[in-house]
Parts: C-alpha cells; sequence; structure tokens
C-alpha cells in the first residue's frame, strides 16, 4: 500500500516536472516601462536633464538631424531549444529643440519592426574573388618596391 502510494507520487512528480519544461519562458529586454512615468514626460514643460531624471538614460541617441532620445523595451517568449518570438514591443522617441526642451514624444509598437531575412549564407561584395593562392602570394613582389622614407 505504502509502495503504490509512492509510485503514484512519484508519477505525478515525474509528469509535472516533465510538463513544467514545456512551459513558455519570458524575458524583458531594454527598457523597462513605467506608463506613469513615460505619460509624465511632457513637450514645452520637459528639458534633457528633466527627462533623464525621470526615465533614465535612453537606450541610444540619434546622431544625424534632430536630437532624439530613443527608449526601447522588448518582451520575448520563447518554448525551450525554440527561436525567441517577440510578444510586446515599444519605442519612446523623445525629440528635443537646440536649446534641449522636450518638443515631442512618439510611440510606436510592434508595427514598425523590420523583421530581416539574409539572402543565403554569403554577403555579395564589391571587387573581384580572388583565390585562395592569389591571397597567399598575391603580395610578392609587392612590398618594399615604392620609395619609402630612406629611399634616395
Amino acid at each position: 500500500m505504502v509502495m503504490k502510494k509512492a509510485l503514484t507520487i512519484g508519477l505525478v512528480a515525474a509528469i509535472g516536472l516533465g510538463l513544467s519544461g514545456c512551459s513558455s519562458i519570458r524575458e524583458s529586454r531594454g527598457y523597462v516601462v513605467d506608463g506613469v512615468l513615460v505619460n509624465s514626460v511632457q513637450a514645452g514643460i520637459d528639458n534633457r536633464r528633466s527627462v533623464e531624471a525621470t526615465l533614465g538614460r535612453p537606450t541610444f541617441t540619434s546622431e544625424y538631424g534632430d536630437k532624439t532620445w530613443y527608449y526601447i523595451s522588448s518582451v520575448t517568449g520563447r518554448k525551450p531549444f525554440v527561436r525567441p518570438k517577440i510578444s510586446t514591443h515599444s519605442v519612446l522617441a523623445v525629440k528635443f529643440d537646440a536649446a534641449g526642451n522636450v518638443v515631442s514624444t512618439e510611440r510606436s509598437g510592434v508595427d514598425q519592426v523590420a523583421f530581416l531575412s539574409p539572402d543565403g549564407k554569403e554577403t555579395p561584395t564589391l571587387g573581384r574573388e580572388r583565390t585562395f593562392l592569389e591571397d597567399l602570394f598575391g603580395n610578392i613582389g609587392q612590398v618594399g618596391t615604392g620609395a619609402g622614407p630612406g629611399a634616395p
């Protein structure tokens, strides 16, 4: 009787462990969004210092054009041994004028994400194709033929 009960408990535990291995894994990546803080940033009132104090450092900033700070967050879900899929994605763009005051804030979601699929296993490059032997012996006679600093 005791042996049968222990066997039943062991079987239930094994099934429970087996099913827990199939559960989805959720991962948060990037900026952790707090709706209250994000909604508190207002155009015409805030500046760079107040935005950094409220939201923290941006994920990245624009290099060209208008000064814009981007806060990017993604939540992915995946089964074990499978590629993760984006379940939620958000981008908050805070634009500043030349004086550093907030001009506007824009939100976008997963609808703006560009999914790229590579074409083949090689990256096309410009120029001619060289063989292994050309790469190996191509510079023989090329080095030292020009007039260098010590040449007469």
